[in-house]
């Protein structure tokens, strides 16, 4: 993330995993579907429950949870697929619900607090902190930088 002052927006897309509120960036979310099966591929990271066909484009779908060392949950009628950009490829992250779409300025983001250093902060831009509680920022592109992930056909 780039620095930001204290007047610039966040647009972000928050969802659960879990227990707990992560968000990403609106500018990298292509939609939002809701759950459905996906095609598994043989060999393939744990994290990848296997492939979607998007308006005849074939993309990974990511257990975001998994990806992210929390159990994953059961997937509900609530369950939603993330279609968003990490870097060049485009994923299809599972979240166990979408929760809001927020407009928060960049004052309510603070750093990850660093005492927790058995928390992996890469993936994270900061916690911002609001109304319904505070909300890991991913960073998706660095989530999944060194993965290999199938790429869009």
């Amino acid at each position: 993330m780039t620095a930001a002052t204290k007047n610039d927006a966040l647009e972000i897309i928050a969802f659960r995993l879990g227990e707990q509120n992560f968000c990403i960036r609106t500018t990298g979310v292509r939609e939002i579907r809701g759950w459905g099966p996906s095609m598994p591929i043989p060999n393939a990271p744990e994290f990848v429950l296997g492939v979607i066909n998007l308006r005849g484009n074939v993309i990974p779908t990511i257990d975001l949870a998994r990806r992210l060392g929390m159990t994953p949950a059961e997937r509900t009628e609530r369950s939603a697929i993330v279609v968003a950009e990490a870097g060049p490829t485009i994923v299809g992250l599972v979240v166990d619900h979408v929760t809001d779409m927020l407009t928060v300025s960049a004052d309510q983001l603070q750093p990850v607090p660093t005492v927790l250093t058995s928390f992996d902060s890469r993936y994270c831009d900061g916690i911002i902190t609001h109304d319904s509680g505070m909300i890991c920022y991913l960073n998706i592109e660095r989530l999944f930088e060194n993965d290999q992930i199938p790429q869009a056909a």
